[in-house]
């Protein structure tokens, strides 16, 4: 029968994973349709984002879907603008002009979901009509 851990070692392993986590690399890729309200809009927004949260530790490729529409199709980007997180893994997608900074830190791991007494995130509305 294994002995388990002391305490000490789960400590230390959280700790380095913790390490990890906050030294991860991030590579971004906006997707924007020309110089629009919306995707001047988020390119503020994400840089503002990266830089208070990411200093140093982040790649932001902008794409801009009317001069590259290539590149968009093979991301099948529906709409923009549009951010994926390609690195760390899990990829991850996120439409929109990024204003909402909460919920761009949540999707990027950059903050815990609300635990208790924590006021959580507001909804979203629901796009389907109510039946």
């Amino acid at each position: 029968m294994k002995k388990p851990l002391p305490a000490t070692d789960d400590l230390a392993a959280f700790e380095r994973a913790a390490d990890a986590l906050d030294s991860a690399r991030y590579v971004l890729r906006l997707y924007v349709t020309g110089t629009t309200p919306n995707s001047m809009r988020a390119l503020v927004n994400i840089r503002e984002i990266c830089e208070e949260y990411l200093q140093g530790r982040y790649e932001l490729e902008v794409v801009d879907i009317s001069q590259k529409p290539t590149l968009a199709e093979g991301e099948q980007i529906i709409a923009a603008p549009t951010l994926i997180r390609k690195l760390p893994l899990p990829l991850r997608r996120f439409i929109g002009d990024m204003s909402q900074t909460d919920r761009i830190l949540l999707g990027l791991d950059l903050r815990e979901k609300a635990g208790p007494g924590t006021p959580p995130l507001p909804e979203s509305p629901d796009p389907s009509p109510n039946l």
